[in-house]
């Protein structure tokens, strides 16, 4: 499984998706990546308006901000929690 963050540097919302996340999959061996919208013309023309986008093996799952419950009720046994 695997979990990627797409944002920007300096945006408050990401880093906070971002240390959510990697809270709730610590310790497990969920795959992570970051993506930013500034390395990437395509990521930018889809999401620069959405940011943080936090996908699921490559599908979309929360937008703006990470609702753990759901969160962790689809990464399923690949949580520790």
């Amino acid at each position: 499984m695997k979990v990627t963050i797409i944002g920007k540097p300096g945006c408050h919302l990401c880093e906070v998706a971002e240390n959510v996340v990697q809270d709730l999959i610590a310790g497990s061996e969920i795959e992570f990546e970051k993506l930013s919208i500034l390395d990437d013309p395509k990521l930018s023309a889809r999401y620069s308006e959405e940011i943080p986008v936090i996908m699921i093996d490559g599908k979309v799952h929360d937008i703006f901000r990470v609702d753990e419950k759901r969160f962790l009720t689809a990464i399923g046994n690949g949580s520790t929690r």
